[in-house]
């Protein structure tokens, strides 16, 4: 299914979402949440606080430092931090479970295996647009199998403030030297991905396969409900 909502304008740059978009995010972030969850729950400290703990502190984080909230990683690693200097450790310990309960969530995190249609899709993209990718997420691309597939990765926090505000969109139109309506952004979000395009000045498309309920009530320029839609832009 594809249905254009807007006439599309010339575009030379399409920009993918990663998670979920290109790939289902849902089991990796699981399976890497028990990760850190698993490393965390063997200091028994630790187990004692109870199942919310951490939520409570990464809620406490973000209002020590509301910037955290576009950089996931930092978010992360802050709140690792947090956590454990409540649990009477001394510096070189906090130090050293932080990093460790990181690692393991990192290390789950970069198990993705993107689908060999899809690697072949942006292969046949990539023969008449420049592909790059526009990420909220902390996924390390190039620990997987997406890690020569743009021409340019921008991630919030590392780059910029995160969709849906307009900055990432910003830099890479400034990065290529074009006008932001030349650059189509396709993703999985109403809420970042289609307003953070629209907000821009970009064109936008949205991947609506994951049954989400959104608070944006614009509209993408072009809804799918199949990456391989796409493919409809091949001339």
């Amino acid at each position: 299914m594809i249905r254009f909502n807007r006439a599309l304008r010339p575009f030379s740059v399409m920009s993918f979402d990663l998670d979920d978009t290109l790939y289902n995010n849902h089991p990796i972030i699981k399976a890497a949440v028990k990760a850190q969850q698993d490393y965390l729950s063997a200091l028994p400290s630790y187990l004692e606080q109870g199942p919310k703990y951490w939520q409570q502190c990464r809620n406490e984080a973000v209002l020590q430092s509301p910037d955290l909230a576009d950089n996931v990683t930092k978010w992360r690693q802050h709140t690792l931090r947090l956590a454990l200097s409540k649990l009477n450790l001394n510096a070189d310990d906090i130090e050293h479970h932080a990093n460790a309960a990181y690692n393991a969530f990192a290390d789950a995190r970069s198990k993705i295996v993107v689908s060999d249609d899809v690697l072949k899709l942006l292969d046949n993209l990539a023969e008449h647009f420049t592909l790059i990718a526009i990420t909220n997420g902390n996924v390390e691309i190039e620990h997987f199998n997406l890690h020569n597939k743009f021409s340019l990765v921008l991630q919030a926090g590392m780059h910029g403030k995160a969709k849906p505000h307009k900055t990432l969109f910003d830099k890479a139109a400034t990065h290529f030297d074009i006008p932001k309506s030349e650059i189509l952004h396709i993703g999985d979000s109403l809420d970042t991905d289609v307003q953070g395009a629209n907000n821009a000045g970009c064109q936008s498309v949205w991947l609506n396969d994951q049954g989400a309920t959104y608070a944006y009530k614009g509209l993408a320029d072009v809804e799918i409900a199949n990456i391989h839609a796409l493919a409809h832009f091949i001339k």
